[in-house]
């Protein structure tokens, strides 16, 4: 389990271009051939967790837990056996937000500008690995614990526009129109296209 220690604008943030840069470097904790990991050391927060490979399915999530190389939490094993069953030779977990919380009532109430700027940064580069993106729309109802976080899903989806990505959800809808979380999804579950444009514009009409 992770509570945060505190604020993310009290830390030192190592940019995504730097955890990328020591991701790409041998590590004696894991085999870098295998793994996607940055920042490449457990903290306070996590741009990407995946496996290497030239098509991966891009899986979206609120934020991210104790998941690490060679340690998947259930999540993370649904996701891999999801994007495996659906294709594509690689998985990669990315985040909303990149505050490492197990319980997302713990992650902080303010969105940290200079730590989404560094995850949107991280978004586009896993964007970039494939010709065609593939990106799991997987955050059901958690998306309502912050404010902030449709604002930082519609910068993803700008993003997203910019690399051509495709969007998926897997199982049922929520009532309110959330994306199914992976957990507890069947072993043989396919994708299905998910137009999170329409998605957002509900969501802003709900909350107004």
């Amino acid at each position: 389990m992770h509570i945060p220690s505190g604020l993310t604008t009290e830390l030192s943030l190592v940019t995504f271009q730097q955890a990328l840069e020591a991701a790409n470097t041998p590590s004696p904790d894991y085999d870098i051939e295998k793994w996607l990991y940055a920042p490449n050391f457990y903290s306070e927060y996590r741009y990407i967790l995946g496996t290497r490979g030239k098509h991966p399915l891009i899986c979206v999530g609120i934020n991210p837990s104790t998941a690490r190389p060679d340690a998947l939490d259930n999540t993370l094993k649904s996701v891999e056996r999801i994007a495996l069953g659906n294709g594509f030779d690689s998985f990669i977990m990315f985040n909303v937000y990149a505050q490492r919380a197990t319980s997302p009532d713990d992650m902080e109430k303010n969105c940290n500008p200079a730590l989404h700027r560094e995850n949107l940064e991280a978004f586009r580069y896993v964007l970039s690995i494939s010709d065609k993106p593939a990106v799991w729309a997987a955050w059901g109802a958690i998306i309502e614990k912050r404010r902030y976080l449709p604002d930082c899903v519609r910068d993803m989806l700008q993003a997203g526009e910019e690399f051509g990505a495709q969007w998926y959800c897997a199982g049922a809808i929520t009532k309110k129109g959330h994306p199914h979380h992976p957990l507890y999804l069947r072993k043989d579950e396919k994708l299905k296209p998910f137009d999170v444009q329409n998605y957002l514009t509900n969501l802003s009409s709900s909350t107004k």
